[in-house]
């Protein structure tokens, strides 16, 4: 049995996995928004329980182990967000904070049933890949917009950045999975873009607003 932090510390790793070759303390103290030594202190548990690859002054890495554990994690997390979103009828900025909770419990019966109910999806609201039993992920062939090209019409797919406050952002955008996103002009000094959604709306957005959000 894995506790709750143990848990949340191998989703996190693997997330930073996705962006970063080389993880440090620091990498996962900032993203978990937690103290080095308290990071250090359950790195070093995690290494003792096989899950993950970790020396002193050398990058960490998760155990084959620790990333079929970490995939298990996202697995749970991702089916309960999209069961809160398609049956209970939740908007897609109220269910991360709700699977956090949910995700944890120990029933692989559960989570292997509200997976049948919903039909094996691949992909959670904010357009995240769904392990499968196996483990394995869908693949992913989205780019985030920040990387796209004037003149071309691309069609959101996922956001990266779940947090509340943007996904009102673009929920008072009318900007959901599926809209289509034309890319007219970038600045060349903050990188931002003026856009057309939905093929009527003129707007712009931050670099960092674009680099949250994929498109295909």
């Amino acid at each position: 049995m894995m506790t709750l932090t143990e848990e949340n510390y191998l989703k996190a790793l693997f997330r930073i996995s996705l962006e970063k070759t080389e993880i440090t303390v620091k990498d996962i103290a900032t993203h978990l928004e937690l103290k080095m030594p308290t990071v250090n202190s359950m790195i070093q548990k995690l290494s003792e329980k096989k899950l993950v690859r970790y020396e002193k002054y050398k990058a960490i890495e998760l155990t084959e182990k620790g990333r079929r554990q970490a995939l298990h994690i996202l697995r749970k997390h991702r089916l309960t967000e999209l069961f809160l979103s398609e049956v209970m009828g939740l908007g897609w900025e109220e269910v991360h904070d709700i699977a956090e909770q949910i995700e944890h419990i120990q029933s692989d019966r559960f989570f292997d049933r509200i997976d049948e109910m919903l039909g094996h999806p691949k992909f959670d609201p904010h357009g995240e890949p769904i392990p499968d039993a196996n483990g394995k992920l869908p693949v992913v062939k989205a780019v985030p917009l920040s990387s796209c090209t004037p003149g071309k019409q691309y069609t959101l797919s996922g956001v990266l950045n779940h947090e509340t406050a943007f996904l009102k952002f673009l929920d008072a955008l009318q900007l959901s999975i599926g809209a289509t996103i034309a890319v007219k002009e970038i600045q060349p000094f903050d990188k931002s873009m003026s856009v057309v959604l939905h093929g009527k709306n003129n707007t712009v957005f931050s670099y960092t607003v674009c680099q949250n959000l994929l498109v295909m």
